[in-house]
């Protein structure tokens, strides 16, 4: 999928740009004299019968039901690149001490990050950064991102209070974008969302369990707030629940789906920075380099099993659910499938840091855990997401999870390199069976029912 670096969006969110007048043929042969009046005004633009097909909704078997988005603007990728510095901060956590108490603190940190790293994606779906004051509201949101970057190797030590502080911000500036496009409906988000970044920057005044369980509470916190977001309008305003679930729903799916998937690519690149890091100054010697090109055999083949299989079926099943089911999708598929992802990289990241400088040797069982669960876990996220979109198959995936989380044992009973061989080979033989015997087939639309039409998701 393409990305365009146009900044421009509509005018509002409420004002969707009109599509511009076209011309129609004139239904006489003669020529001249008709040629002459073929442009009409714009309600006459449209000849009887269905609207045209976008293309990549026909391929995938869905009705295209709304206008093609907007693409993801390069102040939002900007946007994501100093987020995904969190990503990188938390590998370098990780790589410093691999255990499993440190693993689950990372994974503690980036649950609670990337809720709001999601909030503000969904946020510029519906308010786009198309004027200075958004643009300045965002750019601060990323220099509160960048404090809370620079805080996370210290978020559980005498950095937990500056790390609070910094996502204090990025849920302020959170709340005064999100007023743009919903008005006083911010409070059911800005009032959980503070609460759990005060929780956060209280944590930074204990070095105990307390600091824990001040976490976990941002965490509830956190998973509370779509219950008020949904609810709380309704009670307060009288609205109907269907309508508040079609508000929420009201997303752009081309722009929701590229912004998830630039994300993660972004990620990988940064799993790819990692073989750089681990090899630092040694000698470059033939293993070293064999080391690193397995190594970027595997973000290759993680890479295949989402770009080209999954991103356009996941737009199309988007663009085919009505949007009252259209916000618990998002949560499910891009909020919740997509944390397991993001964590699988950082995690396999990490592991190949600790291994490229040991290809020939036994790997301790933090390294090889590392590398081979990071692939399980993101196999698992991806797993989920497709059960979640409905696009299968998911099998073959499924059954790579466990196999790829059982390489650590080559780790650690042979060596570096026969494990990063029997993780591309695993990933190789999973794609390769899934090509082979499971063709793209009819799926359900993902919000019940049968798809329109005779045809089939297209994930192949």
């Amino acid at each position: 999928m393409s990305r365009a670096g146009n900044e421009a969006g509509p005018a509002s969110v409420d004002e969707p740009a009109r599509p511009a007048a076209r011309e129609v043929p004139s239904p006489s042969p003669a020529g001249d004299a008709a040629a002459a009046a073929r442009p009409l005004a714009a309600e006459a633009a449209h000849p009887p019968g269905p609207e045209p097909v976008d293309p990549r909704a026909e391929e995938a078997g869905y009705p295209e039901s709304e206008e093609a988005g907007r693409r993801v603007s390069t102040l939002e990728l900007f946007f994501d690149l100093v987020f995904v510095f969190t990503l990188t901060q938390l590998t370098v956590l990780l790589a410093s001490d691999l255990s499993f108490a440190t693993a689950a603190r990372v994974a503690l940190i980036f649950v609670v990050l990337f809720w709001m790293y999601g909030a503000y994606a969904y946020l510029t779906n519906q308010v786009p950064p198309d004027r200075p004051s958004r643009r300045i509201l965002l750019l601060l949101g990323m220099g509160a991102f960048l404090v809370c970057a620079l805080a996370i190797p210290r978020a559980f030590d005498d950095g937990g209070v500056v790390f609070g502080l910094g996502f204090l911000a990025v849920v302020l500036v959170h709340s005064a974008l999100y007023t743009r496009g919903h008005g006083r409906d911010v409070v059911w988000y800005a009032v959980p969302n503070s609460l759990a970044a005060l929780a956060v920057t209280a944590a930074g005044l204990f070095d105990d369990l307390r600091a824990d369980g001040l976490w976990l509470l941002a965490l509830v916190l956190q998973f509370v707030t779509p219950f008020f977001a949904e609810h709380g309008p309704r009670r307060r305003g009288g609205r109907e629940a269907a309508a508040l679930r079609s508000q929420l729903g009201a997303l752009d799916p081309a722009h929701f789906v590229e912004r998830h998937g630039l994300l993660l690519i972004v990620a990988f690149g940064e799993s790819v920075i990692a073989i750089g890091i681990g090899i630092g100054n040694r000698p470059l010697t033939e293993d070293l380099f064999v080391g690193a090109f397995l190594a970027l055999a595997l973000a290759g083949a993680l890479w295949w099993t989402y770009f080209v299989r999954d991103e356009h079926g996941a737009e199309a099943a988007f663009t085919a659910t009505p949007p009252d089911r259209r916000w618990r999708l998002a949560m499910n598929a891009y909020y919740y499938a997509f944390l397991p992802m993001l964590l699988g990289i950082a995690y396999c990241a990490a592991g190949v840091k600790k291994t490229l400088g040991h290809l020939t040797e036994h790997l301790h069982t933090g390294p090889a855990l590392a590398l081979a669960g990071g692939v399980a876990l993101f196999l698992a996220g991806d797993v989920a997401f497709r059960s979640v979109l409905r696009l299968w198959p998911v099998t073959f995936r499924a059954v790579a999870v466990p196999v790829a989380a059982a390489t650590a044992l080559l780790g650690v009973q042979l060596s570096a390199v026969a494990e990063l061989l029997a993780l591309v080979a695993v990933l190789v033989v999973m794609l390769g069976a899934e090509a082979r015997w499971s063709p793209c087939r009819p799926a359900s639309r993902p919000g019940g029912g049968p798809s329109a039409g005779s045809g089939t998701v297209s994930v192949g």
